[in-house]
């Protein structure tokens, strides 16, 4: 038995992994070599033939080194090579906060290194780790185990198949199959540092936060376990239900629901289907708030046709999961490719699916244009069904570059069909100029005023109008237009606001100063 147990020594100081770990401590300035005491053991016995240099001891044997005490059932003591080897019931004591237990030790007194198998279990304060395979690096004050194990304290179980504490500065190293479980979540990731003292886990490689309240998926970073924050670099996505939020940086409090972030926001909602995007944005899950500015994006796909809408700041709302509300203010513009329009601010609702323009409003539908002081557009299953246009209200129609049908009124009622302009009612106030075509070319100007107008349109041209219940008109020959007859009073051609495709919506235009109508006092939210 004495001779397996020696060849076992051996075998462990000869071995691979034992010459890798000198090389480990070569970095760490080695301290003056003192000699490891034997303070007490029941018996003593020794070989003086055969092996000299070895005693073998045994009952209640305590060794020092230094301010470091070792128990044991039984040893074998190296003298000569300032060496021991401890069995059963082995007990490490570094001063009254460090405690190292074990069923098999082997301790170096000149490299200051201990080698500890089977059930190994360190305490320090609160701090409790265990595994199978310890070394514990006396002149680093670094203990780490290599074939698995795991540390726990009072807030976090973290396991992993390398790991290392170092009892003086309370940080823990962790690589490979690394999980950190806590109460209320479980961190898996492949490399991850630990404060037991703050409760700071900094992350340093592909992580995976899961929690009831939701999935973080990130590689950089940090979690304070105590207060529930964290700092999630290089593209995180903080992942709750069907929203998914990415950003360059998150600062995520989980406790409270809530991500703000910095860079490339990106926020998914594939219940909704909706996607805002911003440079600055944030979002509180319990308030179902969802806040972006700074090239601000919404993108709306519930439908084959994308709305793309652009503002300075958005804003978006959801209500007891059924409906929402998006905000979007300062430099509106959007694009559809049935529908265009510029604005200063928006407001959408889902509840009764109304979308209010507000602002020197102006709506485009093919070759029409719709402008006024209000334009609220009521939506049918996301395409639009009609647009309300008050208290003053234009249309206009580009026949050519000279040329242009016009309608104004003090309220206009619009209404379409699939993606064209169907019909238009003007209610108060009608006015119109309209170029009747006959054999392919213009007649002249029929200029109309009536209370009341219609007009019915088919393939984006004039079908039939009707005026009631009273009107005035005059037709008057294209020689003989002068150039005040060809356009009626408020009316601006602004094609050059119009976005031309899902890019443009970022190109802001100042309007012209002379197109800008008269305004009436209108509360804007």
């Amino acid at each position: 038995m004495k001779l397996l147990r020696l060849l076992l020594w051996v075998s462990l100081v000869g071995c691979p992994f034992a010459q890798a770990e000198g090389q480990q401590q070569d970095s760490v300035p080695k301290k003056q070599t003192t000699h490891v005491f034997l303070e007490h053991a029941d018996s003593l016995n020794f070989d003086k033939r055969f092996n000299p240099d070895v005693q073998v001891l045994k009952g209640h044997v305590a060794f020092r080194h230094d301010s470091t005490f070792m128990y044991c059932d039984s040893a074998y003591f190296f003298q000569n090579s300032n060496s021991l080897e401890a069995f059963d019931h082995v007990r490490m004591e570094q001063g009254d906060t460090l405690f190292i237990f074990s069923h098999w030790l082997h301790y170096d007194g000149n490299t200051r290194l201990a080698r500890l198998r089977d059930s190994v279990r360190m305490e320090n304060r609160q701090v409790r780790l265990y595994t199978d395979s310890l070394n514990y690096d006396r002149n680093a004050n670094i203990g780490y185990y290599f074939n698995g194990g795991r540390i726990v304290d009072e807030e976090n179980t973290l396991l992993s198949v390398y790991g290392q504490y170092s009892p003086e500065t309370k940080q823990a190293v962790f690589n490979d199959s690394v999980k950190l479980i806590n109460p209320k979540f479980t961190l898996s990731s492949d490399t991850l540092h630990y404060d037991t003292e703050t409760k700071i886990a900094t992350i340093l490689g592909p992580s995976t936060i899961v929690s009831d309240s939701g999935t973080v998926h990130t590689s950089r970073g940090w979690y304070d376990t105590a207060k529930d924050v964290s700092l999630l670099l290089d593209r995180s996505e903080v992942v709750s239900g069907n929203r998914f939020l990415t950003g360059d940086s998150i600062s995520y409090d989980k406790a409270h629901d809530f991500s703000e972030v910095f860079g490339n926001m990106v926020l998914r909602d594939t219940a909704q289907k909706i996607i805002l995007k911003g440079q600055y944005g944030y979002y509180d899950g319990k308030k179902e708030f969802a806040f972006a500015t700074d090239s601000a994006l919404l993108v709306e796909y519930a439908q084959g046709d994308s709305l793309f809408l652009h503002a300075d700041t958005l804003q978006m709302s959801t209500f007891d999961s059924t409906y929402r509300r998006v905000k979007a203010y300062y430099g509106v513009r959007f694009f559809r490719t049935d529908v265009q329009g510029v604005c200063d601010s928006m407001l959408f609702n889902t509840r009764d699916s109304v979308l209010g323009l507000y602002k020197d409003p102006v709506v485009w539908n093919q070759s029409y244009q719709l402008y006024g002081d209000t334009i609220l557009v009521f939506m049918n299953d996301t395409a639009a069904d009609h647009a309300r246009i008050y208290p003053t209200a234009f249309a206009a129609q580009q026949l050519d570059t000279a040329y242009y049908d016009q309608l104004k009124g003090n309220e206009m009622m619009a209404y379409f069909q699939g993606q064209s302009l169907r019909k238009v009612d003007v209610n108060g106030n009608a006015e119109s100029i309209f170029y009747p075509i006959d054999k392919g070319g213009m007649i002249g100007l029929n200029h109309t005023k009536s209370p009341y107008l219609s007009i019915w349109l088919k393939d984006d041209k004039l079908e039939r109008i009707k005026l009631w219940p009273s009107s005035e008109g005059s037709l008057t020959p294209i020689p003989d237009l002068k150039p005040a007859d060809k356009t009626l009073d408020g009316f601006f051609w602004l094609d050059y606001l119009r976005p031309k495709n899902r890019y443009d919506i970022y190109h802001w235009i100042k309007r012209k100063a002379g197109n800008i109508p008269k305004k009436s006092d209108k509360f804007v939210f």
